[in-house]
């Protein structure tokens, strides 16, 4: 007696097989918890630009209004007739472009000593300069404004380009010295047969192998100095020497009056000292990604 088996029902060509339901939980699970990241980050950013696109009076109107229903540009209008704040743009360019440069040329010399030659108390010199990142800025305040004030650079850009260089420089080093440190030898060793000295194998093959890392924490720099407000409003006290921070903060009492804050001109000067940075991070967005993952993998 034969047994006959009912023949397989042929898969359609081009017909994935059924996914198990639980596989799509986790990725599901996934997307919800992006999204909500995603809206918790940008939420801020976007409630700033509705309050500078709306009419002061629907700004702390109740119920809340999302979206502006009189969309207005009257405090961007206010904003570049600041002279105060459009000064303000090119003090911060200043500040933040010389802390940068300087803390690159500074910083990358002192990243490449420390990481490529030998000399006793180099281990005490890296966690020197990793201690002073510890420290507070308010810590300092006291003693820094009294160098400040015996140097006569109170008042000055000069003040702020050498206060944000005791934090920013501190960083580049660190940061670089790993990345030198993960540089091949036999380029060094190549270069010095060819005849080259120290200097140029630092300048000419070294440093552009460095680029991403350099591109990162001067961009960081940028930010920083940018954004910084402590030692701008210990230091500064004329109007014409103001940075952005002071600039956006002096918005609530040269055109506010005594009993309400403008604070729809306040978000549009925010929305306006904000773009800079974003386009600075979108244009060298391949370089900072390059930059912060240089170095975890090797071989």
């Amino acid at each position: 007696m034969s047994v006959q088996f009912a023949p397989a029902a042929p898969r359609t060509a081009g017909v994935p097989a059924r996914r198990r339901p639980g596989i799509r939980v986790p990725r599901i699970l996934f997307y919800v918890l992006l999204v909500l990241f995603a809206i918790w980050l940008l939420f801020p950013f976007y409630w700033a630009v509705r309050s500078s696109l709306s009419p002061e009076a629907d700004i702390t109107a109740t119920p809340i209004q999302y979206f502006p229903s009189h969309p207005t540009f009257q405090h961007y209008e206010t904003v570049f007739q600041n002279h105060t704040f459009l000064s303000s743009l090119l003090n911060s360019a200043e500040v933040g472009i010389a802390v940068t440069v300087l803390s690159m040329i500074i910083g990358a010399s002192a990243a490449y000593a420390i990481a490529r030659f030998n000399f006793r108390g180099r281990s005490f010199m890296m966690y020197a300069i990793l201690s002073m990142t510890i420290f507070p800025q308010i810590a300092i305040l006291s003693a820094l404004y009294q160098l400040v004030h015996d140097f006569h650079l109170y008042d000055t850009l000069w003040a702020l380009i050498i206060s944000y260089m005791l934090f920013t420089l501190p960083f580049t080093v660190w940061v670089l010295n790993g990345f030198f440190q993960s540089l091949p030898r036999e380029l060094e060793e190549a270069a010095y047969v060819d005849g080259a000295n120290p200097f140029q194998t630092f300048y000419r093959i070294m440093l552009p192998l460095a680029a991403p890392g350099m591109v990162t924490t001067g961009l960081l720099a940028l930010i920083a100095a940018w954004n910084e407000f402590l030692y701008a409003l210990s230091f500064e006290f004329t109007p014409s020497n103001y940075t952005v921070p002071l600039a956006v903060v002096s918005f609530s009492s040269t055109v506010g009056s005594s009993y309400a804050v403008p604070w729809g001109d306040i978000m549009a000067a925010t929305i306006v000292v904000t773009i800079p940075l974003v386009v600075v991070v979108l244009i060298f967005q391949r370089r900072i990604i390059a930059g912060l993952t240089a170095g975890a993998v090797k071989g």
